[in-house]
């Protein structure tokens, strides 16, 4: 059983970096995702396992008509559940309600489930970035960009 998406705190940038560390090759250090956290505009919402720790969180950004997903990142144990999808969403809600009319991502292309969860979360690819992103052994891949219009409270 998991508890509810709920707000996260720069004060969690610990616990958020070891979430991440099991999600990636090349994660994020606890400095770096405090610094992410404090930039204008930046939401970070997670869920927790029933021991209380991270089992997933995404970091979003809007600035004014567009919004980013910066990370996304579920522990190898809780995927499959939903979580994913489900942060995907509370991304996409924070957004529109911070006023934006798309939601952005990037995702490395050779990450199928990941690019599989973003298809069925309605993100649709609107470019590459060549190269973009390196591997552990220092491989490049190319980034895949998805976009996601949303629909704001406003109107």
């Amino acid at each position: 059983m998991t508890r509810p998406i709920r707000p996260l705190d720069p004060a969690e940038a610990e616990a958020l970096a070891e979430a991440h560390a099991s999600a990636f090759e090349r994660p994020w250090s606890p400095a770096a995702i405090a610094e992410v956290m404090a930039m204008p505009g930046v939401s970070g919402l997670g869920i927790e396992d029933e021991q209380g720790r991270v089992s997933g969180f995404v970091l979003v950004q809007a600035a004014s008509e567009d919004a980013e997903i910066l990370t996304l990142a579920v522990r190898p144990e809780a995927r499959r559940r939903g979580l994913g999808l489900a942060l995907t969403e509370a991304a996409a809600t924070a957004a529109a309600t911070a006023g934006a009319s798309v939601l952005w991502l990037e995702v490395a292309e050779d990450n199928a489930a990941a690019l599989a969860l973003y298809a069925s979360a309605g993100f649709e690819p609107a470019g590459r970035r060549p190269g973009y992103y390196r591997t552990a052994s220092g491989a490049r891949t190319d980034a895949v960009l998805m976009r996601r219009a949303l629909n704001r409270p406003d109107g």
